[in-house]
Parts: C-alpha cells; sequence; structure tokens
C-alpha cells in the first residue's frame, strides 16, 4: 500500500509526485475549478489513495475494496505527528483533534458526511477504533473503550438497514461525543440520536429490508428463544420483512451479526431480564404486523388474527381484549361522554402500523439510554470531548417524501454551519496573524434556511399549523397553503407555480426547493401523517402513554439544540464520497462524484480556503525544510525563525505580492509558488545528500580505520600474552613427558612398575598404530608384518593370527560360484602337475574356459552325429599322423562317454574312455600329450599323438569329465607309443633354443621344447 512505502514522507516532499498521483491538499491546485478538483481526485484515486485533505477537511472516496491502511503499524506512524507530515489519512486527522484537545483543553467535534453508502459509519468506526489503540491503557478504560466500540453493532443492528444504495445504511443521525480526563484517558462517553426513520418498521421499498436486528433475530435465534417469543425461522412469515422482497442478502451474514450484537449487549452491561424484554419486543412488531382485518358486512374492520393478538399481548403484558378495541374502533369525545366509533380496515392498518412505529421508536430511544447509563462517567472533574457527528447525506431520489425534506433541511443547517465555522476559522488565523482579511464570495444558503424553518412563514411552520387546525387537512391543502405563502420565493416553485417549460417535470402534488446542492422535488403524500406521527387516544392508552408530537418542529428543535452543540466545538470535517452507484472496486463515476462534490460544498469551502493565502505554515517548520536553498541559511540559521524566512524568500526572488509574513507563520498566495520552491528545494536535496554522503562516508570510514587499528593492538597484545602462557605450558609438560619417558626406556626390561607403564603402554600404542597401517593385504603375504617389541611378542602372534583368519574369511566369502569352480579345476591341475612340468607355474595365473570352441563352430552334421551325447568341452589340438607323423588341425570334442577328433564334417577318430588306458605328457614345456588306447585288434589305430596349446586345461576338463586323473603321467626323455597292435615307436623330448617338431632320422617324433625358466 501506498501508505506504507511513502508513510515516511511529509506532505510538501510528495509534491515531487504530483503529476502522477495528484496533490495531497486542493487547496495547492493551481486552478480551484471543479474540473480540477475532479483530476485530482481521479488521479489519487487510482492509486489507491482515498484520503485527499482541503486544509484541515478530509475528504473520503469509498475505495470498495479492503486497503492494507488500518492496521496498528499505520496507527502507530501516525501518532503525535502533525498533521501535515505524513500523507492524509483518517488517523492524522482524529490524532490532531485528540493533541489540540490536551493542548488546548477545549472541545472540538469531527463531522462525518455524505450520502449512503459513501462511508460514513466506517469512518466513524475508524475513528474509535484509534482512540481505543492510542489512547493511555488501564482495565477501567479498556472497559470504557469496550462499551463505546461495541456501541457501534448494537446501534447498527437497530438502527441500519438494508437500502439500495447501501446494505448498510444507517437510518438515523448520530452524535456520540467521547469524553476524556486532564490526561488524555477515555473515561466516558454519550449518544444524541435523532429521526430515527420509523416508517421503514413498517413499509420497505423494493429491494430494501426492515432494520438488521428483525432479521437477526428470526435467522440467529437460538431455538429456544423463539420457541419462548413465538417465532418461527422464516422471514417470509412476517409482513413486516418482506415488502422488499430480499429478507436474506448475500452480503449480509445475520447468524453471525446475532452473535456479536449478543456479545455487545452483554459489554455494555444490560442485564439478561433487560435484554430479554429487548427481545421480546422486537419479537412483539413481527407479530403485530402479522395482524390481519378484514370488513363485515358494515364495512367495519374486524381482526381476525386471535394468534397472533395473544402472542402481542402476552409479550408486552397489555389486556388483548382492550388491544383489539385499540385496534378497530377510535373513542370520541361527546361533551363529557366517550363514543366508540369503528374503523374502516384502512384506518384500523393505519393504526397497527403507528402502534408499531411508536413502538420501534420509543425502544430505540429506550437502548440509546441504556447505552449512554452504561457509559456515563458520574466523575465531577472537568473533562473535555470529542464528538463524533454521523448524520445523514443529503438525499435525491426519484420519489423524495418528508424523510428526505427533514434530512435534506439538515444538510442545510450543517453547511450553513460549515461555512460560518470555516469563515470564522480563516478570519481569527488571520487576525490572529496580523494579515489583512479579503473577503470571500460564496453562496449564504441562509435563504434556504429561513425558507424552512421561518417561524410563522417557514415550511415546517405552516406544515405544523395544517397538522392542527380544525377541519378536513389533507397533503394537497397542505400543498396549497404553500404555494399562498411562498408563491414569490426564489427557491420554492410547484405545477401551479412554474413556468410551462418547469411545470412537464413537475406532478400536481410536488413542490420543489433549491437547495445549496441543487433542486430536489419533493411529493406531499404523507406529509401530514408522518409529521402527526400520532396514535389514537384509546391505542396510546393501551400502549402506555407512548408520547407522539408533530416531528418536524421535534426535529427542528433537536437540530437547533445540536448546532448549539457544534458552535461551542472547534471543527474538523470528513466529507465521503461514493465512488460509483454499483460497489465495482476500481470504479471512478465522475458525473456521481461530480454531484456529491456539489451537494456537499466541497468547491464552497476550497474557494473560502484558497481566499487570499493559499498556503501557510509556521516560520520554524518552513525554514527547516527549504534552509539548504540559501546559503545564509544553511545549515543553521542562528537567528529567529521570522528572520531566516525572510532571508530565505529574499534569496528565492519571491515578489512582494506572493507572499506575507504574519506573526508565526508565512503566507503564500499561489500554489505555483510553492511548487516553484518545492521542485527547487527537490534538486537541492540531491546534491546536498551526494555532498552529506561523501562526508560521512569518509568520516565514517576514518572512524572505523581507528576502531580497527586500536583493536587489532589490543587483539595482538592478548594473544601474544596467550601464546607466551600456552609456550611455556607446553614446554614444561613436554619436560615432565621427557623424563618419564627415559626413566620408562631405562627400566622397559623389568617388571611392570611406575616407573615404566606408562613407556610400556606407548610402545604398545606406538606398536599397534604402525602395524594398523602396515597389515597384510593377502593371505599368501607372510613378510609384511611387523616385528613385535619384546612386550608385545605373545599379542602380535595373536593378532597374526587372528588377522590371517578374517583374511581368509573375507576371501572365501568373497568367492563367487563361477570362481568356486575354477578353484576346484586349478586344484585338480595342482594335484596332476605341480612340481613335475615346466610350465605349470605359467599356467597358474591363466583362468580356465568353460570351452574353447563353441557349438556355432562346429559342424552340424558333426553335432547331428553325436546329438545323444552332451558336449562338455571342445578345443583346437595339431594330430600327428602315425606313419610319418604329418601334424594334422583338428578339433577335439570331450562328450561324457568319449573324446571325438574331428576334422570339419567328418569324425576321424572315437576314442571311448573306457579304451583309454592312460595319457602322457613330457616335464618339459611343451604341449604334446599322448593317448594311450587299448588295441586288441590289429586294424585299429594305435596312441593317438596330439599337441594342445591348452594342455593344462584340456587335461584337467578330461580328468574331470573322464575321472582319469590317475590316468595321466608326467615322463621325462621319451614317450614310447604304439602305431598299431605289435608295433611300437616313441616320442623324444629335448630343449633348445627354438620350439619344433620334427620326425627324427631314427623314426621317433622329435619334441624340441624352448629353454627352461628359472
Amino acid at each position: 500500500m501506498y501508505l506504507v512505502v511513502q508513510g515516511q514522507l511529509d506532505m510538501e516532499g510528495a509534491l515531487t509526485a504530483r503529476d502522477r498521483v495528484g496533490i495531497q491538499d486542493f487547496v495547492l491546485l493551481d486552478e480551484t475549478t471543479e474540473t480540477a478538483f475532479l483530476s485530482n481526485l481521479k488521479k489519487r484515486f487510482s492509486e489507491d489513495l482515498i484520503y485527499t485533505y482541503i486544509g484541515t477537511l478530509l475528504v473520503s472516496v469509498n475505495p470498495y475494496k479492503e486497503l492494507d491502511i488500518y492496521n496498528k503499524k499505520q496507527m502507530d506512524l501516525y501518532m503525535g505527528v502533525n498533521f501535515f507530515e505524513l500523507p492524509p489519512h483518517i488517523y492524522a486527522l482524529a490524532d490532531n483533534a485528540y493533541h489540540t484537545m490536551l493542548t488546548e483543553f477545549n472541545n472540538h467535534f469531527i463531522l462525518i458526511s455524505g450520502e449512503s453508502g459513501a462511508g460514513k459509519t466506517e469512518a466513524s468506526k475508524k475513528i474509535l477504533q484509534y482512540y481505543a489503540v492510542s489512547c493511555p491503557s488501564t482495565t477501567l478504560l479498556d472497559t470504557v473503550r469496550d462499551k463505546m466500540l461495541m456501541s457501534n453493532p448494537v446501534l447498527e443492528a437497530f438502527g441500519n438497514a438494508k437500502t439500495l444504495k447501501n446494505d448498510n445504511s444507517s437510518r438515523f443521525g448520530k452524535y456520540m461525543d467521547i469524553q476524556f480526563d486532564s490526561q488524555g484517558d477515555a473515561v466516558g462517553g454519550h449518544i444524541l440520536n435523532y429521526l430515527l426513520e420509523k416508517s421503514r418498521v413498517v413499509h420497505q421499498n423494493h429491494g430494501e429490508r426492515n432494520f438488521h436486528i428483525f432479521y437477526q433475530l428470526v435467522q440467529g435465534g437460538e431455538e429456544d428463544l423463539l420457541h419462548q417469543l413465538g417465532l418461527e425461522r422464516d422471514c417470509q412469515h412476517y409482513n413486516y420483512l418482506t415488502q422488499g422482497e430480499c429478507a436474506i442478502v448475500s452480503s449480509i451474514n445475520d447468524k453471525n451479526d446475532w452473535k456479536t450484537v449478543k456479545n455487545a449487549l452483554n459489554v455494555i452491561n444490560i442485564d439478561e431480564t433487560d435484554i430479554n424484554h429487548l427481545f421480546e419486543i422486537i419479537a412483539s412488531v413481527l407479530h403485530l404486523g402479522n395482524f390481519h382485518f378484514e370488513s363485515n358486512s358494515k364495512g367495519q374492520a374486524i381482526l381476525n388474527s386471535n394468534a397472533e393478538l395473544r402472542w402481542f399481548s402476552s409479550l408486552l403484558g397489555v389486556n388483548a381484549e382492550t388491544l383489539r378495541k385499540g385496534l378497530t374502533f377510535r373513542w370520541i369525545e361527546v361533551k363529557k361522554d366517550e363514543v366508540l366509533s369503528p374503523f374502516t380496515t384502512d384506518h384500523a392498518i393505519y393504526a397497527r402500523d403507528a402502534l408499531a412505529k411508536a413502538v420501534y421508536g420509543r425502544t430505540f430511544t429506550w437502548l440509546v439510554n441504556k447505552i449512554n447509563e452504561s457509559m456515563e462517567n458520574t466523575n465531577s472533574t472537568r473533562k473535555t470531548v470529542i464528538g463524533l457527528l454521523d448524520i445523514y447525506g443529503f438525499e435525491v431520489f426519484n420519489l423524495n417524501s418528508f424523510e428526505q425534506f427533514c434530512i435534506n433541511y439538515c444538510n442545510e443547517k450543517l453547511q450553513q454551519l460549515f461555512i460560518q465555522l470555516t469563515l470564522k476559522s480563516e478570519q481569527e488565523e488571520y487576525e490572529a496573524e496580523n494579515i489583512e482579511w479579503e473577503p470571500v464570495q460564496f453562496f449564504n444558503n441562509k435563504i434556504i434556511c429561513d425558507l424552512v424553518e421561518e417561524r410563522h412563514r417557514g415550511i415546517i411552520s405552516i406544515l405544523d399549523e395544517e397538522c392542527l387546525r380544525p377541519g378536513d387537512a389533507t397533503d394537497l391543502t397542505f400543498l396549497e397553503r404553500l404555494e399562498e405563502k411562498m408563491g414569490s420565493h426564489p427557491h420554492f416553485v410547484t405545477h401551479r407555480l412554474a413556468d410551462k417549460m418547469t411545470r412537464k417535470t413537475l406532478e400536481r402534488g410536488d413542490f420543489r426547493l433549491l437547495h445549496y446542492a441543487g433542486e430536489v422535488t419533493y411529493c406531499v403524500v404523507g406529509f401530514l401523517d408522518k409529521n402527526n406521527d400520532l396514535l389514537y387516544r384509546n391505542i396510546k392508552d393501551v400502549s402506555l402513554h407512548v408520547s407522539y408530537g408533530i416531528v418536524a418542529t421535534q426535529f427542528k428543535s433537536s437540530l437547533l439544540k445540536l448546532t448549539e452543540i457544534l458552535m461551542a466545538k472547534e471543527a474538523w470535517y470528513v466529507r465521503c464520497l461514493k465512488s460509483n452507484e454499483s460497489k465495482q472496486p476500481g470504479k471512478f463515476d465522475e458525473a456521481l462524484i461530480r454531484h456529491q462534490v456539489k451537494y456537499l460544498g466541497l468547491m464552497e469551502h476550497l474557494r473560502v480556503r484558497r481566499a487570499g493565502f493559499a498556503y501557510r505554515r509556521r516560520y520554524d517548520v518552513f525554514l527547516q525544510r527549504y534552509k539548504p536553498l540559501c546559503p545564509a541559511t544553511w545549515p543553521h540559521w542562528r537567528g529567529e525563525p521570522a528572520d531566516g524566512v525572510e532571508v530565505l524568500v529574499q534569496h528565492l526572488g519571491y515578489l512582494p505580492h506572493e507572499y506575507k509574513m504574519g506573526r508565526t507563520k508565512i503566507f503564500i498566495r499561489h500554489a505555483r509558488t510553492l511548487f516553484a520552491t518545492e521542485d527547487a528545494f527537490e534538486r537541492c536535496k540531491h546534491e546536498l545528500a551526494t555532498r552529506l554522503q561523501a562526508k560521512y562516508k569518509g568520516y565514517k570510514a576514518k572512524g572505523e580505520f581507528k576502531k580497527q587499528k586500536e583493536a587489532a593492538t589490543k587483539i595482538e597484545t592478548c594473544w601474544r600474552g596467550v601464546q607466551a602462557r600456552k609456550e611455556r605450558e607446553k614446554r614444561a609438560w613436554a619436560v615432565k613427558v621427557i623424563k618419564k619417558f627415559i626413566k620408562g626406556y631405562m627400566t622397559r626390561g623389568e617388571a611392570k612398575s611406575t616407573d615404566n607403564s606408562e613407556y610400556l603402554a606407548f610402545v604398545r600404542q606406538s606398536y599397534l598404530n604402525r602395524l594398523k597401517d602396515k597389515l597384510p593385504k593377502t593371505v599368501l603375504d607372510k613378510t609384511t608384518w611387523l616385528t613385535p617389541p619384546a612386550v608385545m611378542t605373545e599379542t602380535s602372534e595373536l593378532l597374526r593370527k587372528i588377522h590371517s583368519r578374517l583374511l581368509v574369511r573375507r576371501y572365501v566369502r568373497g568367492i563367487t560360484p563361477q570362481k568356486k569352480a575354477q578353484l576346484q579345476l586349478k586344484v585338480i591341475t595342482s594335484n596332476i602337475f605341480k612340481g613335475k612340468k615346466d610350465s605349470y607355474p605359467q599356467s597358474i595365473a591363466q583362468p580356465f574356459e568353460k570351452t574353447r570352441i563353441s557349438d556355432q563352430d562346429i559342424n552340424v552334421k558333426v553335432l547331428q552325429m553325436i546329438r545323444n551325447e552332451q558336449i562338455k568341452y571342445s578345443v583346437p589340438v595339431i594330430k600327428y599322423d602315425r606313419n610319418g607323423f604329418k601334424p594334422r588341425p583338428r578339433q577335439l570334442i570331450l562328450t561324457q562317454t568319449a573324446a571325438y577328433v574331428v576334422e570339419e564334417a567328418k569324425i576321424k577318430q572315437r576314442v571311448l574312455y573306457t579304451s583309454l588306458k592312460g595319457i602322457s605328457v613330457s616335464n618339459l614345456s611343451d604341449g604334446i600329450i599322448v593317448f594311450h588306447i587299448t588295441c586288441e585288434d590289429p586294424k585299429q589305430k594305435g596312441d593317438l599323438v596330439m599337441q594342445c596349446d591348452h594342455l593344462f586345461e584340456f587335461l584337467t576338463k578330461l580328468s574331470a569329465i573322464a575321472n582319469k586323473q590317475n590316468a595321466i603321467k608326467v615322463v621325462q626323455g621319451s614317450i614310447k607309443i604304439e602305431i598299431q597292435a605289435g608295433k611300437e615307436s616313441a616320442v623324444d623330448f629335448t630343449t633348445g633354443q627354438e620350439p619344433m617338431v620334427y620326425k627324427g632320422k631314427n623314426g621317433h617324433l622329435m619334441v624340441v621344447s624352448g629353454p627352461r625358466l628359472n
């Protein structure tokens, strides 16, 4: 919100934003035209700035939305602050009225006016809430403030109603005095009420409701209470609640409001008995509205609503038959006798409604008196007061009746008072400052006030005469009397008196008054009845002597008393405006606002305030703000403020006719002069700010450097002392430790004692710390275990065994099933070849494969031929012929039962494991393998000689598949082979530089291995 952001700006400071958000005080407008006024108001409204000043008068535009400008933070901001120091706000006006009252110890009042829906009631609440928060607080004072605040919901329930213009329209005038003691504490209060719209009790226009309390009772009342009062929870059941056809309104929560009202009645200290009586009276009015009359054969009224009659008489404690007679007969005195004259149905309805209005009106007066008793302060010490006058605004409807006539007369009187007090205030200020007063041209509405209230000749006097004269007085005869008396008055016209053009706009039963705010046409129908406000005597007796009288005269008398009260007080004003008729946020209806500006007399007030000098300010305030603009006054003026201001304005080039010097203030004639000064100040402010910043930064930096240097010196001194003490303590400790260490070393071989216990503990800890970092990483590592000191020998051996077991455990847990199978095969290989064949050590690290030839690389025909046998392992080999030892590449396939030698698609030889009597390999690093096969038939092939690159893998697999581990022999020198039955040869093994295989001269197969690896 604007106030949060701009809260610390004073009023003149905001002038720099005047093009965007308008001027905060209409007095400072360049032109005092209606167009300029509305343009400024619209600018501010568009920025959610709903408050603007005309001097000390506050103009408020209803935004029809919640603004965050009424919280505790905002209240604190405006407490005790000069009126023009912060942006316009209702809190500023309330606070300055309060502090002026304390300072001058006199009485003040705040007049809040505007038409229905403009926000008068809300403005009154905000002022009360501000005083509740800002005034001193004690338990007693809090109680008084609570009662004042809680009087609002009670009075709103009984005196407010939904109208076409406002869902919570005040249908009575309210003046509340808040009493303060000499310390500024709120110690009491008093309320005066004016012209309650009693006709609303019995009649509502379409789209309007009766007073809120009726709906709150029906909708929110507890079941037991409704039962006791004879009511149903249905507004449609009651004649007085349905005429406007809008008993239920979405924006009004009658159930919640009922709870608020009941709580408020308790806070105000109305006892339970009185509260029950109060609700009984409200219920009785609803029952009375349901009285139904019919005509008999003679045209006389008959009351048929027996149930409603019983409830009414029971609730009010009156005799039912007496009431029945009172509503159907009139008592007429004939000489000394009393005669009963029957009513027609219309007369009976009139009597019923008159009784309802009288009962409700008297109840409202009683309620106001009870609230006053609750807030009354009996202390006789002198008190000052701030009055809050929340009065109905000027009303102009399509059909204006007696109520609008009274309301608009009230506004005429208040406008007259307003102009008088404003002129008086201006004149007094000019005289106090010794400034020549210049007469102000303004419309004096005394002529209109006299037209209404003048004795014997005014409209009210004529109305009273017509009500009281004998004979058949009617509304039309009243109009004729007005035409006789007022025929030549320039502010009065009727259909008969008007010219041809005006006559077209007037009905025969209308008269028109030219008010200060404009023309208003009144319909005289009902004027006499509403002014009489009487009860037939027999009904008056029934209703416990309810008073009656001439309404307009009573209202005139109470208004004159109010005027006297206000004239004795200092005035503050709040003028409330409606932004639009549809209650839409952000909508600014210029035509509607122009109309309100006119009838609230804002332009008149502005012209009075602007007469002569638009701006005035105390010398010290003016000098304090603008002294940077003159070298002679900046930065300090040592003399009197008035002399300083004189020097300042001379430097600024003010012309003699543009300003006047008063006793305590400077008066500036034109707003443009102030704006030029403000713009110059705004430019100067930036230059000053730059220079001040530079000076201040230098000063701060220098001071900060000195502080840091001093702090650094102190810290260094303290730090050195701390470090020196620590060093001394450390050295003393080190001497003790070294002595103890040497003594322990010297006695390390002796039994544990006090001399060597710490040393031995150190040795143990040292050994364990070193051992921790140098533990063997594998099970096979037997060399890296640290040699222990003598005292740790036994422990070291235990730790070594534990660690070894730990490594084994980790290793075993880390072995996968696949690796386990590999190791099992490697164990078989080790059992066969370890220490026997030269190339065995190199094979250990090489993992065994599942097979060396995949099924895809074996011919399909071969696979088809051995399909009944599961292939376990395949490996490529070189097979040497038995005759000539010619090498042949072959595939060797191991199945469950036999070994197959395959050449592409042919199986060259099938060796059953049962016929394999032995397997021979050399002890050298060659890959020669000899299968010794049983040869029983001379034609059968003999031993099989092969060379395989994967000798260890192949033979291990074979031994596992065929269980031939014991059949494998490692031979030195030569291996005898049986070529065929009865024919032998041999394979001779030697070493050489290059490995080779060839047929020797002796006919043997010669195998040369590479040199042995050491």
